[in-house]
């Protein structure tokens, strides 16, 4: 006898009764021949993707043991589908009843009617929350990261690929903790174009790092109109990956830890009408690390205006860091210890490129990408 496989469903209503719909659905897959359905998740309302209007969705999880294959049981939920009144229309559209296969064991499939594990459930916090509930240590087959890994990246929120917009992924992290020397690897490894902050090219930094105070200004300044002239949308292609080793929205956090407060008001006014302004990213690596080997790196690598950095500016900017990625949600952010993860490696390189693959939307990427499943199936 076969042994049975462990499946994955998200369900999902926005339209009629929506909980009658995915009650009722749960039991036409219990009264399915050689399905079984193990355990259903609380169900949750969720806003519907990318903000468009329709009614909210109820969603829940569902964990099935089946003897079918992946492609039966597809079949088995699109006809349930059917019976309960779904219509298929364009993508996202509102619908009585939504069964999507999340993953099926550790299979990896991609034909033209069925790709497993879900292309985008990644992206998709009302989905992780609910394998979280389920099994938390459940591993992405294609990502090799578990679903609470993945969950936390989101930090709540729900993500579309939007192939219209530069897929800028940007390295964010307090100064010595790697930042350049990881941008410059992974744009080798994905062939894209790098971005590096004009640090070696600021006028005023060295004398800001002297103690003259009267330059600092002047110093955030030449970084804003840098930082405005590289991440202009106009300037980066869309579908095109670009790897910066700063974030924008760290102009605020050193402007806040450098300037009086009469040169922050002057400040603020020119960064206010920026915000917003320039291109978004998609992804987030936040390194993370001790001030210490911050410290560290920064006393090796020999800059000489940088040698006056001290521990308590770097741990102040540590902090100031975690706080602004506590309430991020404009995109997912991968958080990296340094402490387990080494540049010179390629297998953490690999991974994390891979990972990287996953949250952008460029065709050539996707294609290699689904070209690298097929290989592995």
């Amino acid at each position: 006898m076969q042994k049975p496989i462990t499946a994955y469903i998200g369900l999902g209503s926005n339209l009629g009764d929506r909980e009658t719909s995915i009650r009722g659905a749960i039991k036409m897959l219990a009264e399915t021949e050689d399905v079984e359905v193990a355990r259903v998740t609380d169900i949750i309302e969720t806003g519907p993707l990318a903000k468009a209007n329709q009614p909210n969705y109820l969603n829940a999880v569902a964990r099935i043991k089946t003897t079918l294959s992946a492609e039966d049981f597809h079949t088995r939920l699109r006809d349930i589908e059917t019976t309960l009144g779904r219509l298929r229309q364009e993508k996202w559209s509102p619908r009585t009843i939504d069964l999507d296969l999340l993953l099926f064991g550790d299979q990896i499939i991609n034909s033209p009617d069925l790709t497993v594990p879900h292309p985008q459930m990644h992206l998709r916090s009302f989905v992780l929350s609910g394998l979280c509930q389920l099994n938390g240590e459940l591993i992405h087959p294609v990502m090799k990261e578990s679903v609470n890994e993945l969950a936390a990246r989101l930090n709540g929120e729900d993500f579309v690929l939007d192939p219209d917009l530069p897929q800028l992924v940007s390295v964010a992290g307090i100064i010595g903790v790697g930042k350049t020397t990881l941008a410059k690897k992974l744009a080798d490894i994905l062939a894209c174009k790098p971005v590096f902050e004009a640090y070696d090219k600021n006028p005023f930094l060295p004398d800001v790092y002297a103690g003259k105070k009267e330059f600092a200004l002047d110093s955030q300044l030449y970084f804003l109109t840098s930082r405005i002239e590289q991440l202009n949308p106009q300037a980066l292609k869309a579908g095109q990956i670009i790897i910066s080793d700063y974030i924008f929205e760290k102009e605020l956090i050193y402007a806040k830890r450098l300037l009086n407060p009469q040169q922050l008001a002057l400040y603020r006014n020119a960064y206010q009408p920026c915000d917003g302004k320039v291109a978004a990213p998609v992804l987030v690596i936040y390194l993370q690390d001790s001030p210490e080997k911050c410290l560290h790196r920064i006393h090796k690598r020999n800059r000489p205006y940088e040698q006056v950095i001290g521990i308590q500016f770097l741990k102040e900017l540590s902090s100031d860091y975690e706080k602004l990625f506590a309430d991020w949600k404009r995109c997912p952010v991968i958080r990296i210890s340094m402490s387990k993860f080494d540049c010179a490696q390629n297998a953490d390189m690999e991974h994390l490129a891979n990972q990287i693959k996953n949250y952008v939307s460029v065709p050539s990427v996707i294609a290699r990408s689904a070209a690298t499943k097929q290989s592995e199936t």
